[in-house]
């Protein structure tokens, strides 16, 4: 049997950020990962290859469509498996230089290839061998949904990981969920020249952000060509004639839709199964979902988990990474640090992108019974205008005495860029006035988020620029 003070299960970004302060604190840690390669989820079948994918699409779709009088380009040639070899060869470079390397620079960390179940309160069984250690943590990520879709299995469907390595590009491709994966790989895809319908189970196509710019957003996406359907219930799949059938309710009346794949973007499911949880006293909601405190402890006072195997709020790359590094802090100095995860922002990295943080009018209606809100159009902000991007919008949420601002949430090119001085504004408890006060450079897309603020007190429609 071997010893550790701390067996860290998992691979991926939240595991690695607590392998790392595990080691500036040189404790003796083993890093037990199984199923993707080292990095998880973001570097091999997340944030790295789709966002390649993605900036491939873009520049396809902005040479035709850039909207520059007296400038015509041309694309000769798309080579879908070239783009998607070079996405490949990326992934393998970034695991190699930022995890690969990195672990071998961590002297107190033991890293082993295999699939970790406990067999009693402080000990793993891997490989056929056993490891004790006095404190863990559980990074094991989570793995894509299959609906209880008839017939879908026999059907035959891809997630997002066999999504990014297609070998040959689907001519009609179904894709059965919204949200950031569905619609990122709607837009990719369909600009790559597939016809692409998304259902969408709510009304909805990404309800934790502002209605009135999601809604902006499909808009922009079907006039792209992109089908999309909301409040459906899919009811079941087949095969015929080499074409994979979806049959769905759509305000009670039935529908199909046919192509060469389906893509399943409904969601995520925790991987608990398997780690013999049953043997630690760690409680696991009724999503499979390990119940963590703020302080990323479970049930178990010596287990800690973080990232999307968790019951937190938000299961995002960065707050993974950084739970990560709390937890490992928790876990051996008996700190409790935490993250408020109301100062956390998304991105959804369709172009236009979705960006948010802090309050949404809806939720601060539920919290205060009252909302301040102001919604500006792009085509209010100079530099939108000037690179014919005006289709966009930033709506921002303040109290409504105190002018602090709570929320921010913008549809832009660019907007996961801006929406990092929103988030460092609701996370300092900034008002508008401070904003109102400040000086951003012009022309920038940056600016909207003054202009928004200036919306409360003045009408912008009555202002020059650089105001």
């Amino acid at each position: 049997m071997k010893n550790f003070d701390l067996i860290i299960i998992g691979g991926g970004a939240g595991a690695f950020a607590a392998a790392i302060r595990a080691n500036e604190l040189k404790t003796k840690t083993a890093l037990v990962n199984a199923g993707l390669p080292l990095g998880g989820t973001c570097v091999n079948v997340g944030c790295v290859p789709s966002k390649t994918l993605l900036y491939a699409g873009e520049i396809l779709h902005h040479a035709k469509y850039h909207g520059v009088a007296g400038v015509e380009l041309e694309v000769k040639n798309f080579d879908f498996n070239k783009v998607v070899q070079d996405e490949l060869s990326l992934v393998e470079k970034l695991r190699q230089e930022k995890y690969e390397k990195v672990l071998k620079n961590l002297e107190s960390v033991t890293a082993i290839e295999g699939r970790a179940k406990f067999v009693s309160q402080n000990e793993v069984a891997v490989n056929g061998e056993k490891l004790r250690a006095e404190k863990f943590i559980i990074a094991t990520g989570s793995t894509a949904n299959v609906p209880p879709i008839e017939g879908i299995r026999e059907v035959g469907f891809v997630t997002h990981i066999e999504a990014l390595k297609l070998q040959k590009q689907p001519r009609e491709l179904t894709v059965i969920g919204a949200g950031p994966v569905g619609l990122e790989f709607a837009q990719m895809y369909s600009r790559f020249g597939t016809k692409v319908t998304v259902l969408q189970r709510g009304d909805s196509i990404f309800p934790h952000s502002e209605k009135v710019i999601t809604d902006r957003l499909a808009e922009i996406l079907s006039r792209e060509g992109i089908i999309i359907k909301t409040n459906v219930e899919v009811k079941s799949a087949r095969k015929e004639n080499n074409k994979k059938t979806i049959s769905y309710l759509v305000n009670g009346k039935t529908e199909e839709v046919s192509g060469d794949e389906i893509l399943l973007a409904a969601g995520k499911t925790p991987n608990t199964q398997g780690l013999g949880l049953d043997l630690t006293g760690v409680e696991v909601d009724k999503r499979q979902a390990i119940v963590v405190n703020p302080y990323f402890q479970t049930s178990n006072k010596n287990v800690f988990a973080v990232g999307d195997v968790t019951n937190s709020p938000l299961r995002l790359e960065p707050t993974a990474g950084r739970e990560g590094t709390l937890a490992a802090g928790n876990a051996l100095k008996g700190t409790t640090l935490s993250i408020d995860y109301n100062t956390v922002p998304y991105t959804i990295f369709t172009d236009p992108q979705l960006a948010g943080v802090g309050l949404t009018e809806d939720e601060q209606m539920k919290q205060m019974g009252v909302c301040a809100c102001r919604t500006v159009s792009f085509a209010d902000v100079p530099k939108a205008i000037i690179i014919h991007r005006t289709e966009g919008m930033i709506k921002m949420a303040i109290h409504p005495q105190t002018k602090q601002i709570l929320g921010v949430h913008i549809l832009a090119p660019n907007a996961g860029e801006l929406i990092a001085e929103a988030m460092m504004l609701v996370k300092n408890k900034n008002t508008i006035d401070d904003v109102t006060n400040s000086l951003p450079m012009f022309p920038t897309l940056s600016e909207a988020i003054k202009i928004v603020a200036l919306s409360f007190t003045k009408d912008i429609s009555k202002l020059s620029c650089c105001i």
